[in-house]
């Protein structure tokens, strides 16, 4: 079981090398969506599709907005490689259910933890620039950065992605 953790900004290439991994993985892949259905919205509909187009017809695909510890903690899929795109998005959605969204990270940490397969989970990288004028943007980008954190304690691998370059931040050493 491995669990591999891939940040980076808006179109920085992280779910490209998701999906690369994925499908060099040699296993069968179940690919999470959390991408919430906007269906007012024509531009946002134009990106679900065009991450559809990109992935084998052999994937099983789950829409899953809000719980995401649900599918780990059946331990159904330990035999496929899972890959949850985004967990931005997903964070995104329970704000806006109003959930508890750090009970819910717990929640997910402790899923993962205990999940038998292999993960690769993509989140972005909103940190890096200016200070949001907001206090909803600050409150969002201060949750953002502590599921990172989150995520990354309980991931094995971690890369940061610029320019669809992948960078390792953290690699677990086998002893």
């Amino acid at each position: 079981m491995a669990i591999t953790l891939i940040l980076g900004g808006a179109r920085s290439g992280k779910s490209t090398r998701a999906e690369a991994l994925a499908k060099a993985s040699g296993l069968d892949v179940c690919y999470v969506a959390t991408a919430p259905n906007m269906d007012d919205d024509a531009e946002w509909q134009a990106r679900i599709k065009q991450h559809q187009n990109q992935r084998p017809d052999d994937w099983q695909v789950i829409e899953e907005p809000l719980d995401l510890s649900r599918i780990f903690k059946s331990n159904a899929y330990a035999s496929s490689f899972v890959l949850v795109d985004c967990l931005t998005l997903w964070l995104s959605n329970l704000l806006y259910a109003k959930k508890d969204a750090q009970t819910e990270v717990e929640h997910l940490c402790s899923a993962l933890k205990a999940y038998q397969g292999d993960v690769v989970l993509v989140s972005n990288e909103v940190g890096l620039g200016l200070v949001p004028e907001t206090e909803l943007g600050r409150s969002f980008r201060d949750a953002q950065g502590r599921l990172n954190q989150s995520m990354a304690a309980v991931a094995d691998h971690v890369e940061f992605i610029a320019a669809g370059l992948p960078m390792v931040l953290k690699q677990q050493s086998i002893t």
